[in-house]
């Protein structure tokens, strides 16, 4: 799967599941402090990522994931 395909996934779900702005979503924006996902968001993520991309997220992996485009290069690595 491509970057910009994944890139594409992402915003949809965090569109419509998520009600987050799309001009929010730029690879630079911070997860929690521009985006808005909390800690309770994180595990509806990870559900969702399971459904779309087909892998389950381990405990701890997105500890170092603070962007929007470092979560798109985490899903990248994974599919």
């Amino acid at each position: 799967m491509e970057r910009k395909e994944i890139i594409e996934k992402v915003n949809e779900f965090l569109i419509d599941d998520f009600e987050i702005d799309e001009e929010k979503l730029t690879e630079d924006a911070r997860l929690k402090e521009d985006v808005g996902i909390d800690s309770l968001d994180y595990v509806d993520i990870v559900v969702v990522v399971n459904k779309v991309f087909g892998f389950k997220i381990q405990s701890g992996e997105l500890k170092d994931v603070k962007t929007l485009g470092q979560f798109y290069s985490y899903i990248e690595g994974k599919v």
